[in-house]
């Protein structure tokens, strides 16, 4: 609702006379449980079990006095964050007005107007919950202060309570943490780089990855050039400082050391991204989280990673993700063995091509339409489709065989002349309503999917989705269609801050439950005898699942769903940040998604549904079975392609049923898997920067920043 000149005229005028009586009645209070600073702690699935103490504050704060400062540093400060400092009242009266106006308009958001008293004044004396009473004391005490403050104490005091980022609140420390020395120290390129890190660490901490540096960057600039303007530093002097000045390594915090590292850096960009919580608030909030993780779980998934990938295996990685259909919460999660000495997380941040793990989305895609899984497809190969060629795995060849033997043994030929039908925008749609984030933007890494494209062999897993992406999206096929979505922390609670938070629940429907139940069962054939997925059924319950493996082996995939959980396991190997083929390790010449990866998730999966009643998925619901014509001469033999020939789409409308259509299928586990790859063609996609990537509804992925360049997929 918009609101006419003189009614907002009237409501100002209000609130002038509200302000009057609120500064008669409002005393400057004692400093607040935030300032003497609370660690927040989190915890395993049962509340009580604790992961890890998010950050140890106040251990090591030092105060200085202001004549510790360089001038220079003091004048970066106020150039980042108020240069209206030493000749404001303690409130910016126009930034206030402006948030007033903003709020009245609908745009509710109480930042606006915050000079370096009021930001003092929230940290040390108020709560940081974002009401317009807090707002109002927010600015009275603030002008109460500047009357009995000179600036120099006001200005010392925030420098001592303020947080920089790096565990460090206090310029003292932050000094030593981002540059390993005293605050007297500091050059003026020094003091404009901790000036503009304490407006948003997780933003300008050039230790988090290159989107942070270049962020800085900006920001550095933006600061130097504003002590230009305000005459305290010259023209000449600005002239000599370019680039970033260098700073050291971030010192390690127990709080993220280990594999469960990655999971409490995962934590805390959900708590920024849902609670719009701020680092400082994180860290001293005395904030309880409640985690999805079960440790059982959580436990085995560690293991099974740790004694399927050999210690000699030289810059390979895995990652994990173990997700509840339909609740989206995250049983357990697997980034890498230490965050602290590679931060990059394998399974939300780390990109890998996808390989044959999209096939079920041209498959559900195709359901869709109409088109029976039992519809049959030309399997030969190769298979060219205009200046493009396909091969199956050694170039086997196939008759005309059905969707559902497609999936299961991976037939690339069979599943292109299927997204050739469909449609490859078809397949990419039904991958976003899954759970798959959406394509990336122009210059965008962050929540979106790089790779993925409307292009023919989308189908063979060109993009490049995260591992928990895929965990996501194969769960909402297990839950009937409906997607979760995926998260980490189940409740939040803070009596600092006035926070009781409860997860996600919500659900949305991304296709019928036919079409899951259909999915499903072509998937589950991919587990049985003669799938490449055959060792899975070892687990002695129904699975449904995917092998996959990228062109030239460069990463490795295996995702299997019982109706109780999803799991997703994916391998790369990353040599300085380029990808290189899973070759020679564990005494297997080339990996494919059906040998480490499968047995990851084996392992994994042994220990995790050792509790969870054996269920089985629902029927097949038989989609386009009646559109499948009744064939009155015997099916073509088997040829293969020429070399130079175009092969025309398949009609559904003419092809030969299968020879059985049964629903009911014995599972017998075979000790020796069949050993087919998929080979994914197309170019290797730019690396992500970074997280969280957000879960298509914003989950842990998030903004996460991304210490190192992860490897472009293969």
């Amino acid at each position: 609702m918009r609101w006419p000149f003189y009614a907002l005229l009237t409501l100002f005028a209000l609130g002038c006379v509200g302000i009057a009586v609120a500064y008669a009645r409002i005393d400057v209070p004692q400093p607040n449980q935030l300032a003497l600073a609370q660690a927040s702690i989190v915890y395993y699935a049962d509340g009580r079990t604790e992961m890890a103490r998010i950050s140890d504050v106040n251990a090591n704060r030092e105060d200085v006095t202001l004549k510790d400062v360089p001038v220079t540093v003091q004048h970066a400060v106020i150039a980042a964050e108020d240069r209206s400092f030493y000749s404001n009242p303690g409130i910016d009266v126009k930034g206030i007005a402006r948030a007033v106006y903003d709020a009245v308009r609908g745009n509710d958001t109480l930042s606006g107007g915050s000079t370096i008293t009021q930001q003092y004044v929230k940290n040390y004396f108020l709560t940081q919950d974002k009401t317009l009473t807090r707002k109002l004391n927010e600015i009275v005490i603030a002008v109460k202060i500047d009357k009995t403050h000179s600036k120099d104490e006001i200005l010392q005091d925030y420098l001592n309570t303020i947080y920089f980022g790096r565990g460090a609140y206090g310029i003292k420390t932050a000094s030593r943490a981002y540059f390993g020395k005293d605050p007297s120290q500091l050059t003026v390129a020094e003091g404009a780089v901790l000036a503009s890190v304490l407006n948003a660490p997780s933003l300008y901490d050039p230790a988090l990855g290159q989107e942070q540096q270049v962020n800085l960057q900006r920001r550095v600039d933006y600061v130097l050039d504003g002590m230009v303007t305000e005459g305290w530093l010259s023209q000449a002097d600005r002239a000599k400082i370019t680039g970033l000045p260098k700073t050291v390594s971030p010192p390690k915090t127990k709080a993220l050391s280990g594999t469960n590292g990655y999971i409490v850096a995962a934590v805390r960009d959900e708590l920024k991204a849902r609670l719009k919580l701020s680092d400082d608030e994180i860290d001293r909030g005395g904030l309880r989280v409640t985690t999805t993780i079960d440790r059982t779980a959580q436990d085995a998934a560690v293991k099974a990673v740790q004694d399927t990938v050999p210690s000699d295996a030289k810059d390979v990685y895995a990652g994990l993700a173990a997700v509840r259909p339909g609740d989206g919460s995250i049983v357990a999660m697997y980034g890498g063995a230490d965050y602290l000495t590679r931060p990059l997380s394998s399974a939300t941040q780390a990109v890998m091509q996808a390989g044959s793990t999209f096939k079920p989305f041209a498959l559900a895609a195709a359901l869709q339409q109409g088109i029976s899984e039992n519809t049959r497809f030309d399997g030969s190969s190769p298979a060219i489709f205009g200046t493009t060629t396909v091969e199956n795995e050694f170039n086997e060849g196939f008759g005309r065989i059905t969707l559902r033997t497609g999936l299961a043994k991976s037939v690339n030929t069979v599943y292109t002349r299927l997204n050739e039908q469909i449609g490859p925008k078809s397949t990419r749609e039904m991958a976003v309503a899954a759970g798959i984030p959406a394509p990336c933007a122009a210059g965008r890494t962050n929540g979106c999917t790089q790779g993925l494209d409307d292009t023919l062999t989308n189908v063979l897993g060109t993009a490049s989705p995260h591992v928990l992406d895929v965990a996501n999206a194969y769960a909402t096929i297990a839950a009937g269609g409906k997607r979760a979505t995926p998260h980490l922390v189940a409740r939040a609670t803070s009596d600092v801050l006035g926070i009781d938070y409860s997860g996600p629940k919500e659900t949305q429907t991304a296709f019928s439950s036919e079409i899951a139940a259909d999915t499903l069962d072509a998937m589950q054939a991919v587990t049985e005898p003669g799938g490449t997925g055959v060792r899975a059924s070892d687990l002695g319950r129904p699975v449904a699942g995917k092998t996959g493996t990228s062109e030239s082996h460069k990463s490795v995939w295996f995702t299997g769903v019982v109706p109780q959980l999803s799991v997703s396991v994916g391998m790369y190997r990353d040599v300085n940040g380029t990808p290189q083929p899973l070759e020679n390790i564990a005494g297997i010449n080339e990996l494919s998604g059906n040998s480490l990866p499968l047995s990851i998730w084996l392992q994994f999966m042994q220990a995790a549904t050792q509790n969870l009643p054996v269920q089985g998925f629902p029927q097949r619901a038989g989609i386009g079975d009646d559109k499948i014509a009744t064939p009155t001469t015997t099916a073509p033999p088997v040829t293969q392609a020429p070399s130079t020939a175009t092969t025309a789409p398949p009609s559904t409308t003419t092809t030969v049923p299968p020879t059985t259509t049964s629903t009911t299928r014995t599972q017998q586990p075979t000790p020796t898997p069949t050993r087919t790859r998929t080979r994914t063609p197309g170019p290797t996609p730019t690396p992500s920067a970074t997280s969280t990537t957000p879960a298509p509804a914003g989950g842990v992925a998030g903004p996460a920043a991304t210490p190192t360049t992860p490897p472009p997929a293969g």
